[in-house]
């Protein structure tokens, strides 16, 4: 009896994970960019903390993270959204700028200037190897990884990380989060991997991308891939470190 109690306890606890894990696959996933004039950053976050979350889950919309950069010489904050699809994301944004709550909070916190001098978009959906790992742990940094595919070799690069890069990584102290390609043509969707790991601190994840830079087995991973391909897979890596604001709702 105590073994057939058991086992149904584990099916249930896997069947909970495939459900979280489908779920988290069919969603539409929107990384914002958010550049702050000067002098703003602290009252656009007391928006955020204050009113704008509250408000997010008013109209149906999940925020997944928010992170300001460790070297943030640009003056913004990033923060992760998702929606059941495009269509619900849409008529949500439409919902929360009607708001009249939200008009009112925008009205009070801008009398002495504006707090978002641009924001940038990307619409992603995740790869099929994507761990979506979106566990709140604490006490870590976040590096936002951006990979742009030499022309025709977004599938080669997908094949590498979901048959070797992404273990690596692990082997190597790296947790891997999520990883995305974008939903539109325009915004890189032939051409472009976005991924989250995280590290125990910046130096740490420098140490570790040092010992998987060097490592044989990568070395011969990527000389495989390359010669597949006739060539490098990646015009470019970009990499940000950054930390969880208070209020992230993942840490």
């Amino acid at each position: 009896m105590k073994k057939l109690l058991l086992f149904s306890f584990i099916l249930l606890l896997a069947n909970v994970a495939l459900k979280a894990q489908s779920d988290a696959n069919s969603r539409l996933y929107e990384l914002r960019t958010y550049y702050v004039p000067e002098g703003k950053m602290e009252n656009l976050l007391n928006r955020f903390r204050q009113h704008s979350l509250k408000l997010f889950y008013k109209h149906n919309m999940r925020a997944e993270g928010f992170w300001i950069p460790l070297d943030n010489k640009d003056n913004k904050l990033v923060y992760l959204m998702s929606y059941p699809s495009r269509e619900a994301r849409e008529k949500s944004w439409k919902d929360f700028f009607d708001d009249k709550e939200w008009k009112k909070v925008k009205a009070e916190s801008e009398k002495e200037g504006t707090l978002v001098a641009k924001v940038e978009s990307v619409f992603l959906k995740t790869t099929d190897f994507s761990p979506n790992n979106l566990k709140s742990v604490g006490d870590r940094v976040f590096e936002l990884r951006t990979y742009k595919a030499t022309t025709d070799h977004l599938p080669n690069l997908l094949s590498r990380f979901r048959d070797h890069t992404v273990k690596l990584f692990e082997n190597y102290g790296m947790t891997n989060i999520i990883y995305w390609t974008p939903t539109d043509k325009e915004q890189g969707s032939d051409d472009m991997l976005i991924y989250f790991l995280t590290h125990k601190t910046k130096e740490a994840g420098l140490a570790s991308f040092k010992a998987f830079g060097g490592s044989a087995e990568w070395q011969a991973v990527r000389k495989a891939s390359e010669e597949k391909a006739g060539g490098s897979l990646t015009v470019f890596v970009k990499s940000e470190y950054m930390m969880p604001t208070d209020f992230s709702p993942i840490k």
